[in-house]
């Protein structure tokens, strides 16, 4: 299978939203606890997609040969890549590499000086080979259910 990299268009929102939730459910078990998976029904639907785009995020599609969403990366003004998800069919085909190379042409066009994220535990290799570097764990509570992620930084300049 072929994929190709491109924007994010309004009729995607709940393919997106679809990859979202399937990873979370599907590959979040290998590294988290159920209660920490539950986390899921927090996530944003489709809305939250067209939102976000609308304030000026771009989202970064990997689609299919049948031009649907399988994985994406979602990336704010400011560096601050917030999502970075692969539909379970799709894993370890390198899309994680080629959705953080893009967003780093995008983020160097607009000018940021760095890219940031906090990964998961899952995400975090994919963020280390491409360059990012663990600036902290960071420890909370989401409902009182314990969990962590890692702060990751990656400098442009």
């Amino acid at each position: 299978m072929a994929y190709a990299i491109r924007l994010y268009r309004d009729e995607d929102a709940e393919a997106v939203a679809a990859v979202c939730a399937a990873a979370i459910e599907a590959i979040g078990p290998r590294a988290y606890s159920a209660e920490q998976v539950a986390w899921r029904s927090r996530h944003p639907g489709p809305q939250r997609y067209r939102d976000v785009v609308a304030d000026g995020a771009q989202i970064l599609i990997a689609a299919d040969d049948d031009n649907r969403p399988v994985a994406y990366a979602l990336l704010e003004r400011d560096g601050h890549l917030d999502h970075l998800y692969c539909h379970p069919d799709h894993t370890r085909r390198g899309l994680a590499d080629l959705l953080l190379a893009e967003a780093e042409v995008m983020a160097r066009e607009c000018g940021a000086q760095r890219l940031y994220t906090e990964a998961s535990d899952l995400a975090r290799p994919a963020f280390e080979r491409t360059g990012y570097e663990v600036m902290h764990k960071r420890e909370f509570a989401i409902d009182g259910v314990p969990i962590h992620n890692w702060a990751m930084e990656k400098p442009l300049s």
